[in-house]
């Protein structure tokens, strides 16, 4: 699936939840939609979730 597809498919998903449940349920379903990103890229292996992890607690930098 193309970048472009998989945007307008996210988009579309974020309208129709902001129409049907407003703000709060807007925010989380991108909430979720971002989790199951950060998953799924960590399943395929693009993804170190370990270091990460290390990053935002301060045990390493990105320099």
């Amino acid at each position: 699936m193309s970048h472009t597809i998989t945007g307008l498919a996210v988009g579309a998903v974020l309208a129709v939840v902001s129409l049907a449940f407003g703000f709060w349920g807007l925010l989380l379903t991108a909430l979720f939609m971002a989790i199951g990103a950060v998953l799924g890229r960590s399943a395929e292996g693009k993804l170190d979730l370990r270091g990460v992890l290390d990053a935002l607690s301060g045990k390493r930098s990105s320099t």
